[in-house]
């Protein structure tokens, strides 16, 4: 591969910036613009010169050698000053050497991939982590980045393998100093690997909101104090509030960070009867995204129902609580009262949602772990019809190790025969 180069951190002006070399000749690339490398894995700090001997700034200089690195390749990290003039000047002068070029958008992850240092699962992870904005998206993302994927897959793998190893060997070498009856211990693996799986399934969803956040829907009828509520919550103006009914024409969005998950808050449209046909628009989205929600917050008059019927866990609260006293269950965005109840109860049923959150955070994971499933299904049914089947058993436990491998971005066959040779000592 190509030796490439770029800039690491993020760009613009920063405290520190990091260029990162990677590739088969960074040790040669480096030298000239630091003069002398440190020892591998070790920090050194160097003058960074241009050719003509300009000193361009001092650097903390990382060598890797091949193997030791994120990419898996020797590379070399340059800790500089984070000026947006240094790091174009050092980038500039890594670029006059013929050697190097400059890396595509991924490209120092993709060469994790390809080199083994990542699997597909960890690459995903790492972008999520990335991107992770409350606690919660933090914590599940290093959980995926730090292999926790690949570790449970490679022991649903190992179980699997062994089945199938089990159920070949009674096939291709019935005459063998082989176990007879391989049933039960088929059963019992084929058993444990699947509730493992769909114990993940489960979480898929719950997990799926926490990387991409949670929707909590402010549902009532026109005039009723969601936008100021909306306000009060999001702690700035994000809603047009106003005497008349029928200011919220659209659903109005405001990301949060409640509990260390990642909310959004929907201000819809008062729901009334309307001949105005915009607003009839925005009633129709309302309703719409309120079933879609995960939580609806109904603000109702005192006396008077939901305009539309709460499912569980959802909250119902008596509006204008400035008007009413000290009410129970009533909330107010003008005055503040109730808005920490409120809060609480949000916390609670927002943990209660996450609280069986997975690994599987992704839709490729749940439709992959769905696919193993399937497979394992098919299997056990195949095994409980007899031996007459079990090459059709085999092969349905073969598709759920496929299906695994495609979680984590490996497919390997050769395994399998290993298991045969290793476990059962066939000499042919």
């Amino acid at each position: 591969m190509d030796t490439i180069f770029a800039l690491a951190s993020a760009p613009g002006k920063a405290g520190v910036s990091v260029i990162r070399i990677s590739g088969a000749d960074a040790f040669d690339v480096a030298l000239p613009l630091v003069g002398s490398l440190p020892e591998p894995r070790k920090t050194g700090l160097r003058a960074l010169c241009s050719r003509q001997g300009d000193l361009i700034d001092q650097a903390l200089v990382i060598c890797f050698e091949q193997g030791a690195s994120f990419t898996g390749e020797r590379s070399v990290e340059l800790h500089l000053h984070g000026s947006t003039a240094i790091v174009t000047a050092v980038l500039r002068e890594i670029g006059l050497d013929e050697r190097a070029r400059l890396a595509d958008p991924g490209e120092f992850t993709r060469r994790a991939l390809e080199n083994g240092c990542l699997d597909l699962a960890q690459v995903e992870g790492l972008a999520d982590l990335i991107d992770s904005e409350t606690e919660a998206q933090r914590r599940q993302a290093m959980r995926v980045f730090s292999g926790e994927i690949g570790t449970l897959t490679d022991v649903w793998r190992k179980s699997l393998i062994r089945a199938a190893a089990l159920i070949e060997a009674t096939i291709d070498f019935a005459d063998e100093d082989v176990p007879v009856d391989v049933t039960p211990e088929v059963r019992a693996l084929l058993s444990d690997v699947q509730a493992e799986i769909r114990k993940q399934i489960r979480g898929a969803s719950a997990a799926e909101r926490v990387r991409n956040g949670f929707e909590v829907a402010i549902v009532g009828a026109p005039n009723v104090g969601k936008s100021t509520l909306l306000n009060a919550l999001a702690g700035r103006e994000a809603a047009i509030t106003s005497e008349f009914a029928g200011t919220t024409r659209d659903v109005i969005e405001v990301r949060m960070d409640i509990a260390g998950l990642p909310v959004t808050l929907l201000d819809t449209a008062g729901l009334r009867e309307t001949e105005d046909f915009v607003e009839g628009i925005g009633i129709t989205k309302a309703i719409a995204r309120a079933e879609t929600a995960d939580i609806r917050l109904f603000l109702v008059e005192k006396g008077e129902e939901p305009p539309i019927t709460p499912l569980e866990g959802d909250l119902v609260l008596i509006a204008k609580a400035d008007l009413h006293g000290n009410l129970d269950g009533a909330v107010s965005g003008v005055s503040g009262q109730g808005v920490e109840n409120l809060l609480e109860h949000l916390r609670i049923r927002l943990a209660a949602l996450s609280a069986n959150a997975g690994i599987a955070v992704r839709e490729r994971h749940r439709f992959a772990l769905e696919k193993a499933d399937l497979a394992l299904a098919q299997a056990v049914e195949l095994v409980n019809l007899g031996s007459e089947v079990s090459d059709l058993a085999a092969e349905e436990i073969r598709a759920a190790a496929r299906a695994l491998d495609q979680l984590v971005g490996r497919i390997d066959v050769e395994n399998l025969l290993d298991e045969i040779f290793s476990s059962f000592c066939i000499g042919k």
